[in-house]
């Protein structure tokens, strides 16, 4: 078995109200600037999309903490993708996130997300050797 090292850990939580007031306020031009296309079919065809998407927006920030970079060094909140090939949620990183990942030498990223009614939480490591 080979070793792995965390080289970066971030977590975030998010109020599903507040993402809700979001989508209620500013609509397809929050979707849109936040979420990718599969991010956004995914969770507006959940009962519930504001719990969704709120943990997809908490996995992003998660993400960003964990790259070391917030919203900044040419991160966007699309170069972080929530996905589901078949099991647990994944990351997917594209852009200024996956430039990021390779420069700190990453070489895969564990996601854990959950929501209740009122919370989102994520947690994301990043792992190197």
């Amino acid at each position: 078995m080979s070793r792995c090292t965390v080289i970066g850990i971030g977590i975030d939580i998010e109020e599903v109200a507040r993402v809700r007031d979001l989508v209620a306020r500013y609509g397809d031009r929050f979707i849109t600037r936040l979420f990718t296309d599969g991010e956004a079919d995914y969770c507006l065809r959940r009962r519930v999309p504001a719990q969704h998407l709120a943990a997809r927006f908490s996995a992003k920030e998660a993400a960003m903490k964990a790259l070391g970079t917030g919203r900044s060094q040419g991160v966007l909140w699309r170069d972080v993708e929530v996905v589901r090939r078949g099991g647990p949620p994944q990351l997917a990183l594209h852009g200024g996130a996956r430039r990021r990942f390779d420069a700190l030498g990453a070489t895969g990223a564990l996601l854990t997300m959950t929501h209740s009614r009122n919370l989102a939480i994520a947690q994301v490591a990043l792992l190197g050797r």
